[in-house]
This record gives C-alpha cells, sequence and structure tokens, in this order.
C-alpha cells in the first residue's frame, strides 16, 4: 500500500499545489487554469507529463466535470437536478465510490476490490487528503478522483457563495 498526501495552498489564485510521498517528497503537481474557459486541473508527474487531466464542461444546464487519464476519459461527474440539496453522481466503468466522498472520506472500489482509500487530515492549514492506493495501477485515477472532487466542491461553494450575494 501506498500512502500520498495532498494539500492545497490556502489563498492560492493560480490553483497549483503538490502530492506528496510519505517521505515528504513530491510525487505529483497539480496546475489549475481559474480565468480560461473551460476551466481544467492538469495532474503531473515529476518530469511534468501531464499524467490526468479534469475538465468542466462549459455549455451544461447543470455541472459535470470530466477526468481522463492518460488520454482515456476514465470517470465522469456531474450535478444531479434536486430541489432539495445539491447530488452529485461519479460515473466510472467498473470504478465505484462508497463513503462520504463530498465530506473526503470514502473508499473506492474496482470490480467490488477495494482499491484505495481516501481521508480528510484535520487540523491542517487548507485542505489536506490522505491519500492510500491499494494497487499501484489505480494511482493516477485516485489522484484526478480527489482533485476532481475538491474541484466539484469549490466550484459548488463559488456557486453558493455567488447566489447568495
Amino acid at each position: 500500500m501506498k500512502e500520498l498526501y495532498i494539500k492545497q495552498k490556502v489563498f492560492s489564485l493560480s490553483g497549483e499545489f503538490t502530492v506528496k510521498d510519505q517521505q515528504e517528497r513530491d510525487v505529483y503537481f497539480v496546475e489549475g487554469s481559474f480565468l480560461q474557459i473551460p476551466k481544467t486541473f492538469s495532474i503531473m508527474n515529476t518530469g511534468r507529463d501531464e499524467v490526468a487531466l479534469i475538465t468542466k464542461k462549459v455549455f451544461s444546464f447543470l455541472p459535470k466535470f470530466f477526468v481522463e487519464v492518460n488520454g482515456r476519459e476514465v470517470l465522469t461527474i456531474k450535478k444531479e437536478f434536486s430541489f432539495l440539496k445539491a447530488r452529485y453522481t461519479i460515473d466510472a466503468a467498473g470504478i465505484e465510490v462508497q463513503g462520504n466522498w463530498w465530506d473526503m472520506n470514502f473508499q473506492v472500489y474496482q470490480h467490488g476490490e477495494v482499491v484505495g482509500k481516501v481521508s480528510k487530515e484535520w487540523f491542517t492549514w487548507g485542505d489536506s487528503y490522505k491519500v492510500q492506493v491499494m494497487k499501484e495501477e489505480m494511482e493516477t485515477i485516485m489522484i484526478a478522483l480527489v482533485v476532481a472532487i475538491d474541484c466539484v466542491k469549490a466550484d459548488q461553494a463559488a456557486a453558493s457563495s455567488g447566489a447568495a450575494t
């Protein structure tokens, strides 16, 4: 099992942050594009090669995010129509997320087998997540999933605060 840590820099308008291993070495770099359309997040390895891309669909009635890993679309996170509260679903072939993913405390299954776990780290400044990867080939998908969910949450928070003003 491999443990990775994602800590977003508080007040970072560039949307740049790193994913570290247990020895606090940089393993992945994440760069967001806040000021361009469509909004994207690029996940790069230590050689700065893009290994995953998260894109928010632009002209969609309800928010929808696409996650590509190594050039293949692997999952979609989309908002469902609901009058009471925001509800999102994750669509992925063979991948299932169980637990409270909105609070970043969940398990990821592939064909019924646990391949990863995510938990929010408390008492840290900014959002920090511990990502446990049980199957090495799922590492990039796990990182992309956490970044995508965090992006959805940030987008929802921005929409809520905009609606309140």
